[in-house]
């Protein structure tokens, strides 16, 4: 049993292991840099530390030794990395094994073996799994250059220790390899402190599907099923589904197996998903493993009602997935959910993220939605962090129905201060492609259109986005273009429009 947990992490991954750690019956504690000394997520556990030197927040969520010295200090027994940041870090996780601190994730040998996307490899054409082609890793481009000659293009640039699409770069001709291996290769260097490089065989138009496991220190290992994260924008996942669509039921079944079969064969503990490209032939290969919870893990929550956060927790304080009653068998999909990710970022120029005061914050509820993270009027957006503000997952009894409800919720939002993608995503949420199903990591780039659209026009959003500015930023009795008087509606449609 776990007495206080330590989130080495901030924002709404911080938020939601509070809440796990107290449903727990665990005290909690953040720590935060002086310039996140505002954020909500300092005020959301039992006690906060201050950790780094003001001017390098960054700096600060990265520092092991700071993690470890607040952990001590406070008497924590449990880390807890979220994702991001020191997630994926196995010094973190020996610095908690030496000091006697639980450390909630896999092992350290664990992480190093996943963290390396060579050795992942390795290790799932040892378990069975398919597999790319791929080269040996290396920092020296000449020598990555000749290994490509075997090799068919279009070909993957990828990082070694990467993730997040840093340190990756796709080559459609060979005579672009060698300027493309050398950014990546710079890029990997700055953000992860390793240049080496690899390629890999393209997959063309693929789907992104990854299966969630849960793994206890016995060897036991369950999947919750799969989500399809295909729509993304420079390899960063922007709208994620569960269960994936129009996925054939054998298919699942193939693809969960060795995704189960994988985890087992690396001794894997705790949370973590195994990674997939399916092509349009409805072949897969593996291409890596995440050995931590991820952003999306909200879609497989809704639709298993199994807590992952909570579940991480408690195998590490040494229960076990039968003690969890986490038996395969008794997990099911139930209904179907869509996570958006809203950030403050301009999709019209380049996605570039914005910075500013928030100066006026309203957020949609109703059955079936969720919000993780989020903010607060007066509130500042800095450029130090990722730009992601809120995380909108909806769920519903089918796909159709979970899609219905997150357009009504993106409808309801209402942020001002600040750009956010949110017209990007009503524009995805609306495009007939997207709703039926039919997306790939291509997608986005395939409908450029969907980067300048504005909030759609139609009655129904009007009249949301009246509810939502009535008493922020409009004046009384202002209604917008399109929607009648309310004495000229019909009397169900006057208690909706007829705002005082």
């Amino acid at each position: 049993m776990l007495t206080k947990v330590l989130v080495a992490n901030r924002g709404e991954i911080a938020i939601r292991a509070f809440r796990a750690a107290v449903e727990a019956g665990a005290r909690t504690v953040a720590v935060y840099a002086f310039e996140d000394r505002n954020s909500p997520h300092r005020l959301k556990a039992d006690e906060a530390y201050q950790i780094g030197v003001p001017g390098h927040p960054v700096r600060a969520y990265l520092d092991v030794d700071e993690i470890l010295r607040v952990a001590r200090e406070c008497g924590a027994d449990a880390v807890y990395p979220g994702y991001g940041f020191l997630s994926e870090n196995p010094e973190l996780a020996d610095a908690c094994a030496a000091a006697g601190i639980v450390f909630i994730g896999p092992g350290a040998d664990i992480l190093r073996l996943a963290g390396n996307k060579t050795r992942a490899i390795d290790a799932a054409r040892a378990a069975g799994l398919p597999v790319l082609a791929s080269t040996a890793p290396t920092t020296d481009i000449d020598a990555l250059a000749a290994q490509a000659g075997s090799m068919e293009f279009p070909v993957f640039v990828k990082a070694v220790a990467g993730g997040g699409g840093r340190g990756m770069r796709r080559v459609d001709d060979p005579a672009g390899l060698p300027a493309a291996a050398a950014a990546a290769s710079r890029e990997a260097a700055t953000a992860f402190g390793d240049g080496a490089v690899y390629l890999e065989q393209a997959v063309i138009d693929p789907r992104h599907i990854e299966v969630q496991v849960l793994g206890d220190s016995t060897g036991g290992v369950v999947h919750l099923y799969e989500r399809d994260c295909s729509v993304q924008r420079r390899h960063q996942k922007v709208i994620e589904q569960a269960p994936a669509p129009d996925l054939d039921a054998g298919l699942r079944a193939r693809m969960c197996a060795d995704a189960v079969a994988f985890a087992g064969h690396i001794g894997y503990r705790c949370a973590g998903t195994v990674e997939f490209l399916l092509d349009a032939a409805g072949r897969y290969v593996f291409i890596e493993m995440n050995p931590r919870i991820q952003v999306e893990h909200t879609v497989t929550e809704e639709i298993t009602d199994v807590d992952l956060v909570g579940a991480q927790m408690r195998i590490a304080a040494g229960a076990t997935l039968a003690q969890l009653g986490l038996a395969q068998e008794a997990i099911g999909i139930r209904g179907a959910a869509v996570q958006c990710r809203i950030t403050t970022e301009d999709p019209a120029n380049d996605f570039r993220p914005d910075t500013g005061r928030i100066t006026a914050y309203r957020t949609p509820g109703g059955a079936g939605i969720r919000l993780d993270g989020g903010t607060s009027v007066g509130a500042e957006v800095g450029a130090h962090f990722d730009s992601m503000l809120v995380k909108l997952t909806c769920r519903g009894a089918d796909r159709a129905s979970a899609l219905s409800r997150a357009r009504r919720a993106l409808a309801e939002f209402r942020i001002r201060g600040v750009a956010t993608n949110i017209p990007f995503l009503q524009a995805m949420l609306a495009d007939a492609d997207f709703a039926a199903g039919a997306v790939d990591t291509g997608f986005i780039a395939a409908h450029p259109e969907l980067l300048t659209a504005r909030r759609p026009a139609d009655r129904g959003t009007k009249i949301l986005e009246y509810l939502a500015d009535v008493t922020v930023n409009k004046p009384h009795g202002e209604r917008p273009a399109g929607v009648r008087p309310a004495d000229k509606l019909p009397a169900a449609e006057q208690m909706v429009c007829d705002v005082p």
